[in-house]
């Protein structure tokens, strides 16, 4: 009985882990199917262990568990990004440690609890994420091609009016060829933001052409 009550549980912290990383897939994100399963089902085989294991007398049960959040701490500092003043992966990083919360909870045959939590953060994912792109609150990485005649004209152009709204550029590259030039850089904004620049941008004459590519969303 406590063999299949045990399997049981590691199959139903493969699932709801394997659910919050779909959900991370689908997205693109980091944290994907496979990693967010097994961290789900690695939890919760520490936890079924930390039941089996420890001497009452002379162990603490709860000494696996403790450690492993702390374990799936630096799984989820590794999800995080430092770009230049900007930092990404916060979501992916909270979310690889939410999923061990998941994991520990099936471990300890808390089934109802486990799978409550999921939802909540399938809810949370997708819904939150859905208001946030409509009230505009959610940043966006996009790509800059901006090509004029000279290139410390369009230069400095282009920062003025960067600096002007307090955004900076990121990866910047610039290329002159004969009468054209050509700069390209990232742009971390809003996507009211970016807009705004953009119409901003078109209004330069120095500034024969804008085109933007690569966007995504920074969790």
């Amino acid at each position: 009985m406590w063999l299949w009550s045990s399997v049981a549980r590691l199959l139903l912290a493969a699932a709801l882990g394997g659910g919050v990383g779909l959900e991370r897939t689908v997205h693109r994100k980091s944290a994907g199917i496979r990693t967010s399963m097994f961290i789900c089902l690695g939890a919760a085989m520490f936890t079924i262990m930390s039941d089996v294991m420890p001497d009452p007398s002379v162990g603490d049960r709860t000494r696996i568990a403790s450690n492993i959040v702390q374990g799936v701490g630096f799984l989820g500092a590794g999800a995080i990004l430092h770009s230049k003043g900007t930092v990404i992966g916060l979501t992916t990083a909270a979310t690889i440690w939410v999923v061990a919360s998941i994991g520990i909870a099936c471990g300890a045959g808390h089934y109802l609890l486990a799978t409550s939590a999921t939802l909540i953060i399938l809810v949370a994912l997708n819904l939150l994420g859905y208001l946030e792109t409509r009230a505009g609150l959610k940043n966006i990485s996009m790509s800059y091609q901006i090509k004029g005649k000279n290139t410390p004209e369009l230069l400095d152009n282009v920062n003025k009016i960067l600096e002007e709204s307090h955004h900076f550029m990121r990866d910047l590259q610039m290329a002159q060829v004969k009468d054209e030039a050509r700069i390209v850089f990232n742009l971390t904004c809003t996507e009211s933001e970016h807009e705004k620049l953009q119409a901003e941008l078109k209004t330069h004459p120095e500034i024969e052409s804008i085109t933007t590519f690569d966007a995504t969303t920074e969790e």
